[in-house]
């Protein structure tokens, strides 16, 4: 027969296994994004830096302009470069994506100053313009380091920037995208077409 000193000790055992839990499944919420998302496509997988890594640095996957008689898509993918922040640690850097488009190529990474790490994003987008017309859906992306830099992407100049998404106080550990599938010949590609990221709980 329990005591009632034994059942108080497996309650309190009880919520701590459930504490526990709780903060498994929490570690990288909350996520972060902006409100100017293109309309097209799904959302991707999330992907996540490894433990005790977060992202000090970014690149983008960007197809160039073809021209005003060809599709162009502009954004096609985010990377996400994950390290501990220690000097030398960007040649040993894991990186995130989540899903990418099949077009453009990877730009050189953009990192944060030493000692810093990215905590908020936004994106430029071009909204939908109907018709005949052809539609990019997200154009660039730009990031915010924790100690005040500002880097830019090497993206396309169409469309705007929408607001800053909140910051992450622990900064960046984890990307999901929404991207449009390839439509085929003689439809419109649009690609990347939002993104939103995951904080640290480091």
């Amino acid at each position: 027969m329990w005591s009632a000193g034994c059942t108080g000790l497996v309650a309190v055992l009880l919520a701590a296994a459930v504490a526990t839990e709780a903060k498994e499944v929490l570690e990288f919420k909350p996520e972060i994004g902006v409100s100017n998302g293109g309309l097209w496509g799904a959302w991707a997988w999330q992907e996540m830096c490894p433990e005790e890594t977060y992202a000090t640095g970014f690149s983008l996957k960007v197809e160039a302009y073809r021209g005003p008689m060809d599709d162009d898509t502009a954004l096609n993918g985010i990377r996400l470069f994950c390290t501990r922040g220690g000097r030398g640690d960007k040649h040993e850097a894991h990186t995130v994506e989540s899903q990418s488009g099949p077009w453009g190529q990877w730009s050189p990474p953009s990192w944060c100053p030493e000692g810093s790490y990215l905590t908020r994003f936004s994106l430029r987008v071009e909204q939908t313009r109907r018709g005949i017309h052809d539609d990019m859906g997200a154009t660039n992306a730009r990031f915010a380091c924790s100690g005040g830099a500002h880097l830019e992407g090497r993206g396309l100049s169409w469309g705007e920037y929408g607001e800053w998404s909140p910051p992450c106080r622990k900064g960046l550990c984890g990307i999901q995208t929404k991207l449009d599938p390839v439509r085929g010949a003689l439809r419109d590609d649009t690609a990347l077409n939002d993104a939103r990221f995951f904080c640290c709980s480091r």
